[in-house]
């Protein structure tokens, strides 16, 4: 596993998670899921919650995840709930 792929993995777990959930949870998930693979990925092992913020970020540039809440008129922008990331679907 490398960190580039962290994008791609993150969007999977909130698609298989109903395509919302809370943080915590897709944290969770995250590490049932992967731990294997995360053990044998080097320094990734030790950064992966950093990375999965980062995984995140990437997903909200490309438009395939809402935004997160900043304020609170965001003029028609989608955003997620606190403390939630939501995925966009390709028909969104």
């Amino acid at each position: 596993m490398k960190r580039n792929d962290l994008p791609d993995i993150l969007y999977d777990i909130i698609q298989q998670m109903g395509g919302r959930a809370k943080i915590i949870d897709i944290f969770k998930k995250f590490w049932q899921d992967y731990y294997d693979e995360l053990s044998k990925s080097g320094d990734l092992f030790y950064t992966w919650n950093y990375d999965i913020r980062w995984a995140a970020t990437k997903l909200r540039k490309a438009g395939r995840m809402k935004q997160a809440k900043e304020q609170e008129n965001t003029y028609g922008q989608h955003i997620s709930s606190k403390g939630t990331w939501e995925i966009v679907f390709d028909n969104e």
